[in-house]
């Protein structure tokens, strides 16, 4: 495993071959300013196809910041165990949070649901708007944690459109509070969707489409974990008992 390298890290969809001059995204100027980084500093760029390159600052202006490439390499510091999570939209900032720590544990895709009890509803231009805001979550959690894949947030799709759809082989879980098993009582075959509901929780008639659709019914203990807990809770499991922890 390539270890993480000291230098800020910045994302930068563009090529990034050695020698090349590339302009940094308009949030990743905005860290350099709040980092207040200078022209001759070291950084690391990563244009999410699972490579970073060494870098240095060039120029610092209200035009923008401009970086040099120096030394690409591979560095795919991705978990061996593919885990899809199914995550019912939180309130407030709780999706933020969602996101970047299930981008730390490892994600590799997350799908926002909108349930029977969802307290936020979204639709029209301002679901990509916050499809956009969300996917620049994951992309700043990424530079944060050394991950050079960005893990692609979908469009927010409604609980039932969601089980329509084909879903990939391997195992299914859905979190609930009396689950018939726990982690440990099953084997997943890779890759692993989770299904997390909202803040009340999947109605009845939500758990038994999700179960009959293929979910396996997975308890947490004795304890309710909040829609924002219970994803973490299950990645941090994963990834400790089949993963990469």
């Amino acid at each position: 495993m390539v270890p993480v390298p000291d230098s800020p890290r910045f994302f930068c969809d563009a090529p990034l071959t050695s020698g090349a001059v590339v302009s940094l995204p308009e949030r990743a100027a905005r860290h350099v300013a709040v980092l207040r980084l200078k022209v001759g500093d070291a950084v690391t760029l990563f244009s999410g196809d699972g490579n970073e390159s060494s870098g240095t600052l060039v120029q610092i202006s209200k035009r923008g910041v401009v970086a040099a490439v120096r030394n690409r390499r591979a560095a795919d510091r991705e978990s061996p165990l593919v885990i899809h999570l199914a995550q019912s939209v939180c309130a407030g900032d709780k999706m933020d949070f969602v996101l970047q720590k299930a981008t730390e544990l490892g994600v590799a895709t997350i799908q926002p649901l909108v349930t029977q009890r969802s307290i936020v509803r979204i639709s029209g231009e301002r679901q990509e708007q916050r499809k956009t805001h969300w996917q620049n979550v994951v992309v700043a959690a990424c530079e944060q944690c050394g991950r050079n894949r960005i893990p692609p947030v979908m469009p927010t799709l409604a609980f039932a459109d969601f089980l329509e759809r084909p879903t990939p082989e391997g195992t299914r879980v859905v979190l609930v509070p009396d689950g018939d098993r726990s982690l440990r009582e099953i084997t997943p075959i890779a890759p692993i969707t989770v299904l997390v509901g909202p803040e009340g929780g999947l109605t009845g008639d939500e758990r038994a489409l999700a179960v009959e659709a293929g979910f396996l019914a997975i308890r947490f203990g004795p304890r309710i974990l909040r829609s924002e807990s219970a994803p973490l809770a299950a990645l941090a499991a994963l990834q400790a008992l089949y993963g990469d922890c």
